[in-house]
């Protein structure tokens, strides 16, 4: 029996089609990474203004995976008390090794009014409880996520060493 040449090409189609989903199927579409860790190091007051709070604050962020993360930036939100305090971006760029850590510098931006509302409720505290979430926007390999999302609580001694916050264990 002999084939046409139309019935050749629709096979060869069907063919390549299913070596790209047979490929898509055992390579995945993309490496599966988890989220970072990340922890608040330092927090500093960085310059106050009529309206607004700067802040400077380094983020230290552990990669529990097995592939280096080349970091392009990061965008966050800061929480204290269970209330909207900050929230910034950085361009700041490094490559944190697999299974590594690196520290992030980032700038937070808060509105005075929030920072007023939110100390007005922790007066006589010794311990804040903070939450940072975001996002660890990541480059590199194709096979990788554009960004990976990551969420963090601890508490901040107020009482800490030259301003710093006190981890979690």
């Amino acid at each position: 029996m002999k084939r046409s040449g139309r019935g050749n090409r629709v096979l060869f189609r069907v063919l390549i089609i299913a070596s790209i989903f047979s490929f898509c199927g055992c390579a995945g579409l993309g490496k599966r990474l988890e989220s970072p860790r990340v922890y608040i190091a330092n927090i500093q007051v960085q310059e106050m203004r009529p309206l607004e709070a700067i802040f400077q604050v380094e983020l230290r962020v552990l990669n529990p995976n097995d592939v280096a993360l080349v970091v392009k930036g990061i965008d966050c939100d800061l929480e204290l008390n269970g209330r909207r305090f900050a929230s910034g971006v950085t361009g700041y760029r490094t490559e944190i090794p697999p299974f590594g850590t690196e520290m992030l510098p980032v700038t937070l931006y808060s509105s005075v009014l929030d920072m007023a509302r939110g100390f007005l409720k922790v007066q006589g505290q010794e311990k804040l409880t903070y939450r940072i979430s975001g996002r660890l926007r990541i480059g590199g390999d194709a096979l990788l996520p554009p960004s990976l999302p990551f969420e963090s609580e601890g508490q901040l001694d107020l009482r800490g060493k030259n301003g710093a916050p006190q981890n979690p264990q």
